[in-house]
C-alpha cells in the first residue's frame, strides 16, 4: 500500500491543470462515447422496429423505458459507487474502492428478484394508462424480455462506477462499443429473421439487448478481476459484505437511487400521456424524445465524470478545486448545447423524416413542432445534469434529491392538467412542459450556488487497518 501513495499517478492531482476542460475531459470523453453508444444503440433498436411500424416504435420506447424505471433506485443507489470510489481514491485510501464496489455487486444480486416480481405491475401500468391494443400487446413482450435481462445492466453499473471512480474511464468507452455492434448485429438478425433464424420483430429487439450488454459486461469483468486491480485495490478480496462500507453506500447512494426512480416514474408516466392520445401523437412524441435521448444521454458522461472529479477533489479536501472543475464542465456543456440547438432548429424535418414519413401529415408535422422546441430546453438540460453531477460528488445528496423530484413531478403533473384536465391542444402541453424543464435547470443553479456543498465530508480520515482486504 506505501508504493501506491507514492506513485505520483495515483495521487489527486495538484499542478496548474487542476479544474481544466483539459483534465475534465480525460475523464469525461470516454464517459461522454461511451454514453453515445448506448443512446446509439437504444436509438437503432427503435430505428429498426420504425421499419415494422410505428406503433413497435412507440412501444420499443414506452416498454424500454418501463423496465429501465422498475431498475432505477437500484441503478441510482449502485451509480453512487462512483463518487464514493473517488472520494477514497482522492483521500488516498485504495483499498476501500474494491469494498465499495463489492457492495454494489452484492445489491445488484438481490435486487433482480424484486425486479422480475415486479413485471406484473409494469403491465398494469400499461392498461392504466390506457395504451392503444395495437401498441400495448407488442410493448408487453419488451418489456418483460427486458427486465428479464435487468440483473445484466446493474452488474455492468457497478464495474462501470469503479472505473469511472478511479479515473480509468476507456475500458468503460470499450465496453460500451462493444455492446453498442454485438447488440446493433443480434437486433438485426433476429428482428428480421436473417442467417436462417425465424423473424422475431420486437422480441428480437429485447433478446439483442440482452445479448449486447452481457458481452459489454464480460470486458468490464475481465479488466475488473486483473492483477494490478487486485493488488491496489483489492476487488477480489474485497468481494465480500462489509456493513461499514454498506451502510456508507446506502446512506448516501439511497437519496441518489430514490431520486432517479421518481424521477423517472414522473417521465415514464408523462411519455404514457402523450401516447395515450392515440397513434399519430405517440409517434411524434416518441421521435421528438429520441433526439431528446441522442442530445441528453452523452451528457450523461460528463454529470459522471464532473462527480468523480468532484468527489475525488472533496475528499482530498480542495473544494475550490472541484469548483473548477464544475466550471470547466459548464463551459463544455454550453458549447455542445449550442451545436445541438443550431442542428434541431434548422434541420428538424430531415431528423423527424428518419422515423416518419410526409404522407403520415399529422404525426410529421407534430413531430417538427415537437424536435424544435427540444432545441430550446437542451441548455437547461445540460446544466442540470452538470450542477446535479458536481452536488451529488460533494455528498449533498438529500438536498438534490428533494429538488429533483419535486421539479419532476411538477413537470407530470403540469403536463397531466393540461391534457387531462384542461383538455389543451398537444402542441400547448408540450410549450408548458419546455418552461417548466428551464424552471428545473435554475433551481439546481441556486442549489449550486448556495456553497452548501463546500462544507461536506464523507469519507474518513484514517483507514481502519481491520478493513483493508489481505493482499497477501
Amino acid at each position: 500500500m506505501a508504493g501506491i501513495m507514492q506513485n505520483p499517478s495515483r495521487q489527486t492531482p495538484q499542478t496548474a491543470a487542476v479544474g481544466t476542460i483539459r483534465e475534465l475531459l480525460a475523464i469525461a470523453f470516454p464517459l461522454v462515447m461511451s454514453q453515445g453508444c448506448d443512446t446509439l444503440m437504444m436509438f437503432t433498436d427503435r430505428l429498426l422496429m420504425s421499419r415494422v411500424g410505428p406503433a413497435y416504435m412507440a412501444a420499443t420506447m414506452s416498454g424500454g423505458l418501463t423496465s429501465f424505471m422498475l431498475m432505477t433506485f437500484f441503478v441510482g443507489l449502485i451509480g453512487y459507487t462512483n463518487a464514493l470510489v473517488a472520494q477514497y481514491y482522492g483521500a488516498q485510501l485504495p483499498q476501500r474502492c474494491g469494498l465499495v464496489t463489492a457492495q454494489a455487486l452484492i445489491i445488484s444480486v438481490i435486487a433482480y428478484p424484486l425486479l422480475l416480481s415486479a413485471i406484473p405491475l409494469g403491465i398494469g401500468l400499461f392498461r392504466l394508462m390506457q395504451v392503444p391494443e395495437e401498441q400495448l400487446v407488442p410493448q408487453i413482450q419488451y418489456f418483460s424480455i427486458v427486465t428479464l435481462g435487468s440483473i445484466l445492466g446493474l452488474l455492468r453499473g457497478a464495474l462501470s462506477s469503479f472505473f469511472s471512480g478511479i479515473g480509468r474511464t476507456r475500458i468503460i468507452m470499450l465496453s460500451a462499443a462493444t455492446s453498442l455492434v454485438v447488440n446493433v448485429a443480434a437486433a438485426y438478425v433476429l428482428i428480421f429473421g436473417r442467417l436462417g433464424l425465424p423473424p422475431l420483430g420486437i422480441a428480437g429487439a429485447g433478446f439483442g439487448m440482452i445479448i449486447g450488454s452481457a458481452s459489454g459486461l464480460c470486458i468490464l469483468a475481465v479488466s475488473y478481476v486483473r492483477a494490478n486491480h487486485r493488488r491496489d485495490y483489492g476487488t477480489v478480496r474485497g468481494l465480500r459484505w462489509h456493513w461499514p462500507t454498506m451502510l456508507k453506500l446506502l446512506r448516501f447512494g439511497s437519496p441518489a437511487g430514490i431520486e432517479l426512480f421518481l424521477n423517472l416514474t414522473a417521465f415514464n408516466l408523462l411519455v404514457l400521456l402523450f401516447h395515450a392520445r392515440g397513434p399519430a401523437v405517440a409517434a411524434a412524441v416518441t421521435v421528438a424524445f429520441n433526439w431528446d435521448m441522442v442530445s441528453f444521454v452523452p451528457l450523461i458522461g460528463v454529470n459522471v465524470g464532473v462527480a468523480s472529479l468532484v468527489g475525488r477533489y472533496m475528499g482530498a479536501g480542495q473544494p475550490d478545486s472541484a469548483h473548477r472543475v464544475t466550471m470547466s464542465a459548464v463551459k463544455l456543456v454550453s458549447c455542445y448545447a449550442l451545436a445541438i440547438v443550431l442542428t434541431y432548429s434548422l434541420v428538424p424535418k430531415w431528423l423527424v423524416q428518419l422515423f416518419l414519413l410526409p404522407s403520415n401529415r399529422e404525426a410529421y408535422q407534430l413531430g417538427i413542432f415537437m424536435v424544435r422546441l427540444v432545441s430550446v430546453y437542451v441548455f437547461a438540460d445540460a446544466m442540470q445534469l452538470v450542477l446535479g453531477g458536481a452536488l451529488r460528488g460533494a455528498g449533498d445528496t438529500f438536498a438534490t434529491m428533494c429538488l429533483s423530484v419535486a421539479g419532476h413531478w411538477t413537470l407530470f403533473l403540469g403536463t397531466f392538467t393540461m391534457l387531462r384536465v384542461l383538455k389543451t391542444p398537444t402542441r400547448v402541453a408540450w410549450v408548458v412542459l419546455v418552461v417548466l424543464i428551464w424552471l428545473l435547470g435554475a433551481i439546481f443553479y441556486f442549489r449550486y450556488r448556495s456553497g452548501h456543498w463546500r462544507h461536506l465530508r464523507v469519507v474518513e480520515p484514517e483507514l481502519d487497518p481491520s478493513e483493508i482486504p489481505s493482499t497477501a
